[in-house]
């Protein structure tokens, strides 16, 4: 019961691989990495001439394996030291375009304000027009109206003077 169930080997071990994503990681932290100055070329040869133990081979095997796969999962670059020039720009020349662009868009700004105006002056102006004919139109259909119930009032009174004029020429003798 005193020992555990499990036996984790130990995470300095530097004979097994990484798991995947953090190998990836690493691998893409080690690509970005700003490029250290190169070793002169005699001093390669002289590390390669050294003797290395098996555990020194299987470390070096994994990350070259390492080194490959990240490779592949890079995008090609062109060179990690090679950077493009940037010029800056003049301040005189773009103080001067950009205020001409400012400009240019202030007074077309002003312009369509002023027409937004006018067609907002014409819209209001239409409509107290469009209003006051509505009223017009309303109070014609309103004495035509007046006028017509005038005309059946008038049409009543004759028809009961006809009636009563003529209740005696009906009536028998």
């Amino acid at each position: 019961m005193s020992e555990p169930a499990r036996h984790y080997p130990p995470s300095e071990g530097g004979s097994r691989p990484t798991p995947g994503p953090l190998r990836d990681w690493l691998a893409a932290m080690k690509a970005h990495a700003p490029a250290a100055p190169s070793p002169p070329p005699g001093a390669e040869a002289r590390v390669q001439r050294q003797d290395y133990s098996r555990q020194d081979l299987s470390r070096q095997d994994h990350s070259r394996q390492d080194a490959s796969r990240a490779e592949a999962h890079r995008p090609a670059e062109s060179s990690p030291s090679w950077a493009p020039r940037v010029v800056q720009p003049a301040e005189a020349v773009i103080g001067g375009v950009e205020a001409e662009d400012v400009s240019e868009l202030m007074a077309e700004n002003l312009m369509l304000k002023a027409q937004l105006r006018q067609e907002t002056d014409r819209y209001a102006e239409l409509q107290a027009m469009l209003a006051q004919e509505i009223r017009d139109l309303r109070k014609h259909v309103q004495d035509e109206m007046s006028e017509l119930q005038a005309i059946r009032e008038e049409r009543d009174l004759w028809q009961a003077r006809c009636e009563a004029l003529a209740q005696p020429l009906f009536q028998k003798r």
